[in-house]
C-alpha cells in the first residue's frame, strides 16, 4: 500500500506533538504553562490524524511513525 501525503503530514505532526511535549515536560519552568503551550500542537495532529483516516487506527500511526524515525532510508511503501 502506498503512503499519501495525508498519511505522512499526520505522522509528522503527531511526532511534532510528542517533541513539544517532551521539551515543556522536561523543563521545570515550563512544565506548569504545559496545557497551554501543547494546545496548538495537539491540535494540529487531531486534525492531521482525522484528515489522514489515523484517528483510532494507533497501529498504522505508530508503523508510519517507526518509519519516519527509523535511521535508514525509510521504505512505506511497503507499510500496509
Amino acid at each position: 500500500m502506498t503512503i499519501t501525503a495525508t498519511e505522512r503530514a499526520a505522522a509528522q505532526a503527531y511526532l511534532r506533538l510528542l517533541e513539544s511535549t517532551q521539551a515543556v515536560l522536561t523543563d521545570p519552568g515550563l512544565a506548569p504553562y504545559a496545557g497551554m503551550m501543547l494546545t496548538n500542537p495537539m491540535a494540529e495532529a487531531d486534525e492531521a490524524l482525522r484528515a489522514a483516516g489515523l484517528a483510532g487506527n494507533e497501529d498504522r500511526l505508530l508503523r508510519l511513525v517507526s518509519a519516519l524515525r527509523s535511521p535508514a532510508a525509510p521504505d512505506l511503501d511497503r507499510l500496509s
